[in-house]
C-alpha cells in the first residue's frame, strides 16, 4: 500500500469550484436530500477508523472523531506525522515531524459543512448533484455564496442509512476520498482531543 507522499492539506480541505446539477431534481432526489440532511442533523458524535486515498493511490489510515457542531479530530497512524483538529471555528493542521502548524477558518473549507449546527441542504448550502448506485447515495454540496471554495461529496450507505465516505476535489481535479469504518455513535470524548488552544494540548505536541 502506498503511503501519502505529499501534504494532505490542499487536497483534504481545499477544493475546486462546484459543478452544476445537470438536470432538475426529481421528487426522489429531493426525498434523498431530505434523508441525508436529517441523518446529519441527528449526528451528535462519531468515532471511526478512516482510510484516506489520493488520486494517485497514495493512502493513509487513522482514527477520526466528530462532535457536532464544530469539532473534528483526524489522527493519522504512525509513521504518518499528521494531525487535523477542528475547533474554535478553525481547522488546525499539524505536522509532528516538521513541528509546523497551519490554521484555516472552518468556514472557508468544504469539510466545514459537515460540522455546521442545524445543517440545511438549501439556502446557504446548495446541492449540485444526487447519484445512486450499488446501494449508495451520493450527494454533492457547495456553499451557495462561495462555490469557488469547492465541493464536497457525501456518500451514504442505504442499509443501514449512514455516512460511509466523503470526497473532495482539488483545483487540479485530483480527488481525495475518506472512507469510514467501525463507526461508533453517540460517544463522549475528552474535550482536550479538540482544544488546540489548551496549553496541555500544545505541550503534548511539543508546540512552543
Amino acid at each position: 500500500m502506498l503511503r501519502r507522499s505529499l501534504p494532505i492539506l490542499p487536497a483534504l480541505l481545499l477544493a475546486a469550484p462546484a459543478g452544476a446539477q445537470q438536470r432538475p431534481f426529481s421528487d426522489r432526489d429531493r426525498a434523498d436530500i431530505a434523508r441525508a440532511e436529517a441523518w446529519l442533523n441527528r449526528l451528535t458524535s462519531l468515532k471511526a477508523r478512516f482510510l484516506q486515498i489520493a488520486q494517485n493511490g497514495a493512502s493513509s489510515e487513522g482514527t477520526g472523531w466528530i462532535v457536532r457542531p464544530g469539532k473534528m479530530r483526524f489522527e493519522y497512524d504512525p509513521p504518518d506525522p499528521l494531525l487535523l483538529v477542528a475547533s474554535h471555528g478553525q481547522f488546525f493542521y499539524f505536522d509532528r515531524q516538521l513541528k509546523q502548524a497551519t490554521v484555516l477558518p472552518i468556514g472557508s473549507t468544504p469539510l466545514g459543512i459537515l460540522l455546521r449546527e442545524d445543517l440545511r441542504l438549501s439556502g446557504e448550502i446548495s446541492v449540485s448533484r444526487v447519484e445512486r448506485g450499488q446501494g449508495l447515495l451520493r450527494v454533492t454540496l457547495y456553499r451557495t455564496a462561495a462555490p469557488q471554495e469547492g465541493r464536497l461529496t457525501l456518500v451514504f450507505a442505504e442499509n443501514p442509512f449512514e455516512l460511509r465516505q466523503w470526497s473532495v476535489v482539488d483545483a487540479q481535479g485530483q480527488e481525495t476520498r475518506v472512507t469510514l469504518s467501525q463507526p461508533e455513535y453517540g460517544g463522549r470524548f475528552p474535550a482536550l482531543l479538540f482544544d488546540f488552544n489548551d496549553p496541555r494540548f500544545r505541550e503534548e505536541l511539543g508546540i512552543q
